[in-house]
């Protein structure tokens, strides 16, 4: 097993399932363009988060981390036509891309990207979310899923990115932040009754990483 393997299988079930288009394309390359990190989502995961989205009814979604806001035009698609979208994004540069690529695609109406630190935005939002994407700093999860799960329901659904970072999450005498920041969100999930949720391992043309999937149930 290669990353070269990864790579050819993410591309024959992308090509066949998920595909980008037009508006997707435009994204990935004016992101790039703009000498945006290569980091965000791939096409099946877009496609996996519109899918989560959708089967978890969502009304309102809430993402910690736009970069160029390629995962967010997956997520506000999945979005009825009176639904909105909120996305947290700390670098300029990075929002105004998301902002061109949003617009592009027919989204700008449906997203509010706020600028600042998501650990500042944060408190400051109310009202409800039904999905919840976090993509952000790995040092600050605690904070954002504490902070999801107080703007979730019953129903809602919280998922959080590169938790596996190479495996390097299950190095219990890690000292790096993000690794630190991980396993600590893990502790909290396990010991919170207000949410059932399980992580898996990913391999594709992003490496070897993985998510988490969290049920609010109560």
């Amino acid at each position: 097993m290669t990353q070269e393997l990864w790579s050819t299988v993410d591309d024959y079930l992308t090509t066949t399932l998920s595909p980008d288009d037009a508006a997707l394309e435009a994204a990935r390359r004016r992101s790039d363009d703009a000498g945006l990190p290569p980091i965000a989502v791939a096409p099946n995961q877009g496609k996996l988060l519109y899918l989560l989205a959708k089967l978890a009814g969502a009304r309102r979604i809430l993402e910690v981390g736009t970069l160029g806001g390629y995962s967010t035009i997956w997520l506000a698609r999945a979005l009825p036509s009176d639904g909105e979208l909120i996305t947290l994004e700390f670098d300029a540069k990075h929002a105004e891309v998301a902002r061109e690529n949003l617009a592009a695609a027919g989204l700008g109406d449906r997203v509010d990207i706020r600028l600042g630190l998501a650990a500042e935005t944060l408190p400051t939002l109310d009202g409800t979310f039904e999905f919840v994407f976090i993509d952000a700093d790995k040092v600050n999860n605690p904070t954002y899923f504490t902070e999801a799960l107080r703007l979730t329901k019953p129903g809602s659904v919280i998922v959080v990115d590169n938790v596996v970072r190479g495996g390097a999450v299950a190095d219990a005498a890690s000292t790096d932040p993000a690794i630190l920041g991980i396993r600590r969100m893990n502790e909290l999930i396990a010991n919170e009754p207000r949410v059932d949720a399980t992580s898996l391992q990913t391999v594709g043309g992003k490496g070897y990483d993985g998510l988490t999937i969290a049920l609010v149930v109560a």
